[in-house]
C-alpha cells in the first residue's frame, strides 16, 4: 500500500486538521467522561459520513481532530455533520450539566472552526517538485 485511497478514476490522500471550540470557550471537557463521550460521538459521526479519524484529542474546551476524507465531500459539510451529531448526543447524555452552561439554547460548539489540509510531504518538497517539472 502506498498510503493513498482509490476511487473510480482517482487516487487521493485527503486529510484535514480540524479544531472545534466550545461555545463561549466553556471548559466542558475537564471531566474525563464528557471528554471521552464527545470523542466517541465525533468518531461515530465521522464513520457515518465516510471519514476516518486518524487522531482525536480534547483539551478543556477545544477538540482537535485529524481526519481522512473523500474528495467528493466538502470540509464544511463534514464539520456541519460532526458538530450536529456530537451536539445532539452530548445533550442527550449530559443534558443536566450542559443546561447549566447554556441555559438559553441547546448548543455545544462556537459557530466557527479551524481547518488545515495536510499531506504526506511538506510544502517545500512540493514546491521543489513543481520547479523541477519541464
Amino acid at each position: 500500500m502506498d498510503g493513498y485511497n482509490r476511487g473510480g478514476h482517482s487516487k487521493y490522500s485527503m486529510k484535514v486538521h480540524l479544531i472545534f471550540v466550545t461555545k463561549y470557550r466553556r471548559e466542558l471537557f475537564q471531566s474525563r467522561k464528557r471528554a471521552d463521550d464527545v470523542k466517541h460521538f465525533l468518531y461515530d459521526a465521522a464513520r457515518k459520513y465516510g471519514c476516518t479519524v486518524i487522531q482525536i484529542e480534547t483539551d478543556k474546551d477545544p477538540v482537535h481532530i485529524l481526519l481522512g476524507y473523500n474528495p467528493n465531500v466538502s470540509v464544511s459539510y463534514i464539520v456541519k455533520q460532526l458538530k450536529q451529531h456530537s451536539t445532539y448526543y452530548m445533550w442527550k447524555n449530559h443534558g443536566n450539566y450542559l443546561s447549566k452552561q447554556y441555559w438559553k439554547q441547546r448548543v455545544l460548539w462556537s459557530d466557527g472552526y479551524f481547518a488545515c489540509s495536510i499531506g504526506q510531504v511538506s510544502q517545500a518538497v512540493i514546491e521543489k517538485y513543481i520547479q523541477n517539472q519541464g
